[in-house]
């Protein structure tokens, strides 16, 4: 086996400042388009950053075809259904206005508008056949209401496939849109404890590529075309996740605190694009991974916060739950990383030794996790030791970011990591 000996920069276009939205309606018509498919969720559709956007592209003269079906946390089924509906509106550009739920939804419609095919065609391996993209898509604008997820920069889609209660995606450059507008007024009306499960989602996105396993343990691939979007920790990654974590230690506490402070609600939106353009080139590992089937599996807890009205573990706090699980059993595989990362979040690192990384970069993040609300661990979401078994199963077929891992592990591993992570302190 030849190891890998490059890596590759997917660089991302973002716009910041507080009334960028209102740019929108012209960044479009300069470009010549003149009808766009707009996509949301029903909570967000009457809200400023929808109504800012509609005035923006009506201002332009751009007609807009206007989908608020998005799901909050996407199925393949809602991936397909507004696939059918791009496919019959037959826009010219992509709007995506809500969280990473939209955003993904938004660029499984365009990709699968764009080149027809079976739906597992284009979705990672083992589950799907993880087919190249196989040219550049339709333009896709993406106006985040949530400092969390950094989709408006990654080439990644994220979606629950039901049929085994886990979630997978669709990875590849081309998915990446072609500009994401940071825009601080987008996030005031977001629930504190949405902020509070976004937030430590950056956090969770920037530590886990910073520790993920170097570029060049991984295997080279073929050929360039063949290279994946998660590539393992690498220089130019490495930049851009402990900024993400400085970041986070200085603004996360005040955005939830207080959604009228516009300085940390902005520097927010910043941090989860940096995060994501780093775990975009670097990837992430065993807390994503396993937090699939805590998402897909979840009976009937309901997070504070989040209008739905069906079971819901948002995705942020399925990752952190796992985490301080996770770094204290890679910490052995990259200690010095692990303590890096504990001293960006605002750890006293000095004079630790090595062997006791995990438990200070794992004490750290749970000190944000109890001053920010967080449920204390799995158990509170309703899982017990007796679903271990079925959340390892979920687990095991993520092997794009599980194999992302600087430390191996065994399901007999995963199953110990569960077990750790029922109670969170």
């Amino acid at each position: 086996m030849t190891n890998e000996y490059a890596v590759e920069l997917a660089t991302a276009n973002i716009r910041f400042g507080a009334g960028v939205t209102r740019e929108l309606g012209l960044d479009l018509a300069d470009r010549g388009i003149r009808k766009v498919m707009l996509l949301t969720d029903r909570f967000l559709a009457e809200l400023p950053a929808v109504a800012t956007a509609r005035a923006a592209l009506d201002d332009a003269g751009i007609e807009v075809a206007f989908y608020s079906k998005v799901a909050v946390e996407p199925t393949d089924a809602s991936f397909q259904e507004a696939v059918r509906e791009a496919i019959a509106i037959e826009p010219e550009a992509f709007v995506a206005v809500g969280g990473g739920s939209t955003i993904d939804t938004a660029k499984a419609a365009n990709l699968y508008s764009t080149y027809p095919a079976d739906f597992l065609e284009y979705v990672n391996p083992p589950i799907g056949k993880g087919r190249p993209i196989p040219g550049p898509l339709k333009p896709l604008f993406a106006a985040p209401t949530t400092a969390g997820t950094g989709s408006e920069t990654t080439g990644v889609a994220i979606f629950d496939f039901v049929a085994m209660h886990a979630k997978t995606g669709i990875a590849h450059r081309n998915l990446k849109p072609t500009l994401g507008l940071l825009d601080p007024d987008n996030t005031r009306t977001l629930p504190p404890a949405v902020a509070a499960s976004t937030g430590l989602d950056v956090l969770s996105h920037a530590v886990e590529s910073y520790t993920a396993i170097p570029y060049a343990d991984r295997p080279a691939p073929q050929r360039p075309l063949l290279r994946p979007a998660y590539q393992g920790s690498n220089p130019i990654s490495d930049i851009w996740a402990l900024q993400a974590l400085r970041m986070v230690r200085e603004y996360l506490p005040r955005a939830v605190a207080n959604p009228a402070d516009d300085e940390a609600r902005g520097m927010m939106l910043l941090a989860a694009s940096y995060a994501g353009i780093g775990f975009g080139n670097a990837g992430v590992h065993l807390p994503h991974g396993m937090s699939y089937p805590v998402s897909g599996m979840v009976r009937a807890f309901r997070q504070e916060g989040y209008p739905t009205d069906h079971p819901l573990a948002p995705h942020g706090t399925s990752v952190i739950l796992n985490a301080p699980a996770v770094f204290r059993f890679t910490a052995p595989a990259a200690p010095q990383r692990h303590l890096d990362a504990a001293a960006a979040l605002g750890a006293d690192t000095a004079g630790v030794p090595h062997e006791d990384a995990g438990a200070v970069l794992a004490e750290r993040i749970l000190e944000f996790m109890r001053g920010l609300g967080v449920p204390n661990g799995l158990a509170a979401l309703g899982y017990t030791q007796a679903d271990i078994p079925a959340l390892v199963e979920g687990t095991l077929p993520q092997h794009r970011v599980t194999k992302l891992s600087p430390k191996p592990a065994s399901p007999d591993d995963l199953a110990a990591l569960f077990q750790d992570a029922l109670e969170a302190w």
